[in-house]
């Protein structure tokens, strides 16, 4: 019953809230239609300003892949990862994840596909997928585009973050799904 009325109010979140910003944008007098405008052509001219480094990522990421550069930089580590219960199939989407978000979830996508969404590698993809970043893009292409010259920390923070959510979203999915 709970459940219920939560499914049939979830439906509603996304139009009640866009009454909400309309309502207060009315009652602010602010000019709606043309605020939207200024926002979708700033929007626009940042989607074209960030195109080449987003293209650069796709290229890049394809040519790993596809190069075997990924089998030859994980061949060291499969002893290891073996031993701590990391199903291979998964490593290539922890090696992408930071790079790329489209090309890991397509791998994700490529993997429920393969091995079922029920099954461990499916959900451990998913997990995965679900509560890492994309890390160097994130470098890349947004301190790229405000100028951000000196990330300093950012990189070691972010891969840190990275590699305790692969962690964590390995001992979640071997504790609950083993």
């Amino acid at each position: 019953m709970v459940i219920q009325l939560i499914n049939k109010l979830s439906n509603w979140f996304i139009p009640i809230f866009l009454l909400a910003v309309f309502l207060h944008g009315s009652y602010k007098k602010i000019p709606l239609y043309d605020t939207f405008i200024e926002g979708a052509r700033e929007g626009f001219n940042l989607a074209v300003k960030l195109l080449p480094y987003v293209v650069g990522i796709y290229v890049a990421v394809s040519l790993f892949e596809n190069s075997g550069a990924m089998d030859i930089l994980l061949y060291p580590f499969r002893p290891v990862l073996k031993f701590l219960g990391v199903p291979e199939e998964v490593i290539p989407l922890m090696v992408v994840r930071p790079l790329s978000g489209p090309a890991a979830l397509g791998i994700t996508a490529n993997l429920i596909e393969k091995y079922g969404p029920d099954s461990y590698i499916g959900r451990l993809a998913s997990v995965i997928d679900g509560s890492t970043d994309t890390t160097l893009y994130i470098l890349a292409v947004y301190f790229a585009s405000v100028g951000v010259k000196n990330p300093r920390y950012s990189l070691p923070v972010g891969l840190t973050s990275d590699i305790a959510g692969f962690v964590t979203a390995l001992l979640v999915c071997q504790i609950i799904f083993s």
